[in-house]
């Protein structure tokens, strides 16, 4: 084995000891080590991509040289180390926009705390990719559970405890039912490994035996998951977890821990219970009608709030719907589309929350959409990149969002019948609700009153940020063709 492939375990358990450190150091001293931690694991992810794709193949790393069913095993490939690398990206250019706003709302003696939560839910990012374990994938659930519910509440305001404990119960819940649907799993086929659990599945469904017990598994494991990444009808917590926390929090919560568990579900689909196992049970089908219900709601409660935090938390709702109804299709194209969406929402997300906290700063800091009007003349490059943000989720071609709506429907039209119908449909009302909140408010922001305040110069933390968001958003976009083929090959090879 060569150094690159221990470097997705080194990310793992560098990035532990970095919490662990990070817990009893002062605030800037903390602040610097988990952004130096996020560099390192982001090189390091980089280099295990480069030689997945050199090699083509995947490979498993088993932790101690413990063999299977015993030893608990990381499972490395491009599609694993490509998605990693672009969400640690986001978190990494996520903590440095919001940095010096985090330092300001957060109490100095508890910033440290605050340094831990973020490296905790790195940690479990990670490992929730990696793993091909799943009670460690149970654990680190737990992990990110936990961390994120810190997250929400470092600003201690009411509203953001009051967040913080309904996101922890939420999602608690969907912890507990996963745990029952592993449990039930590993009772059926003896293993916690997904690749004897695939084979040991296949051979049950052949058989017919332990139909219901397997059936009840799914639609835990499914429940479960659908809850903690916010699928419609669980997606109630979004809004004030969303919304009441630091920009730092708020962007790590929708675009990279969401994700983590998003690709755990598609992990669990394709590599440990098998795509023909699910189809035959018809979960997909209720997935997707969550999903195209999640896209409509998501977007009309959008249109209606009148702060633009609140916008893009419940635009969430919506975005999340589209990963699920592509879920929901049942086909492996359909899950090569929740895949790129994932990426993409997760790019376009984090900056939406960092440009928008810029331009409520600059406008007085009501939150109010109302209020940013003429922000372009108060904070140019902030107004610029929640304009590329909101256009891409509208889904303007030659961006990354196009790319998935074409391929959304494209992906429909080959399925056929009702799906079909469906999904042409719901994408076509939810773009034009997109059009309703989205660029009207993006369309405010170049309106002169003559009232519209001096230009307020960003820190150069805030503009590499940003500066960082549109060049990845730009990517996606403009390189869509060989990002998705590269995706692509990655996907052929992670069953």
């Amino acid at each position: 084995m060569t150094l690159v492939q221990n470097f997705p375990a080194l990310c793992i358990l560098l990035t532990l000891v970095c919490a662990v450190l990070t817990s009893v150091l002062k605030r800037r001293s903390a602040a610097v080590v988990t952004g130096m931690v996020l560099v390192i694991n982001l090189v390091l992810n980089i280099m295990a991509l480069m030689y997945t794709l050199k090699t083509g193949e995947s490979y498993v790393y088993r932790m101690g040289h413990f063999p299977a069913p015993w030893g608990n095993e990381l499972r490395v490939g491009v599609l694993e180390t490509g998605t990693a690398s672009v969400l640690l990206l986001v978190v990494l250019l996520s903590y440095l926009g919001a940095y010096r706003r985090s330092m300001q709302k957060i109490e100095p003696t508890k910033y440290n705390l605050y340094g831990v939560m973020v490296d905790l839910c790195v940690l479990s990012l990670q490992a929730l990719i990696y793993t091909n374990d799943l009670f460690t994938a149970y654990v680190f659930l737990e992990i990110s559970t936990l961390a994120a519910s810190g997250l929400i509440m470092a600003k201690q305001t009411g509203r953001s405890l009051v967040a913080g404990v309904r996101y922890m119960i939420m999602n608690l819940l969907g912890s507990s039912l996963f745990l029952l649907g592993v449990v039930i799993l590993y009772s059926i086929t003896g293993h916690l490994l997904m690749t004897p659990i695939h084979d040991a599945v296949a051979q049950l469904a052949a058989s017919g035996e332990y139909q219901i017990p397997l059936d009840v598994t799914v639609a835990l494991i499914s429940v479960g998951l659908g809850m903690k990444s916010a699928m419609y009808p669980f997606e109630k917590w979004v809004p004030a977890a969303y919304s009441n926390s630091t920009a730092t929090s708020s962007a790590l919560l929708s675009s990279v821990v969401s994700k983590g568990y998003i690709f755990l579900l598609i992990k669990i689909y394709v590599r440990t219970i098998g795509m023909p196992v699910i189809e035959s049970l018809g979960i997909t089908d209720v997935i997707f009608v969550f999903g195209a219900a999640g896209m409509i709601v998501g977007s009309v409660a959008a249109l209606r709030v009148r702060t633009v935090r609140m916008m893009i938390a419940y635009s969430s709702v919506a975005q999340i719907g589209y990963i699920f109804l592509a879920i929901g299709l049942g086909t492996m194209e359909g899950m090569m589309v929740a895949l790129w969406h994932l990426l993409a929402h997760a790019a376009t997300k984090s900056m939406l929350f960092i440009s928008s906290a810029e331009m409520d700063e600059a406008s007085g800091g009501t939150h109010l959409r109302k209020d940013v009007q003429g922000a372009f003349y108060r904070s140019p490059l902030a107004a610029f990149a929640f304009s590329l943000g909101a256009a891409n989720l509208v889904g303007l071609p030659l961006l990354s969002v196009f790319v998935t709506k074409f391929m959304l429907g494209q992906t429909a039209v080959a399925v056929g019948g009702r799906h079909m119908a469906a999904t042409l449909i719901c994408l076509t009302i939810s773009t034009l609700l997109n059009l309703g909140y989205f660029m009207s408010t993006a369309m405010s922001l170049y309106v002169h009153d003559g009232e519209t305040g001096s230009r307020r110069k960003p820190d150069h933390l805030v503009r590499l940020s940003l500066a960082g968001f549109l060049a990845l958003n730009l990517v996606l976009g403009f390189c869509a063709a060989p990002v998705y083929q590269t995706l692509l090959s990655g996907f052929a090879v992670f069953g």
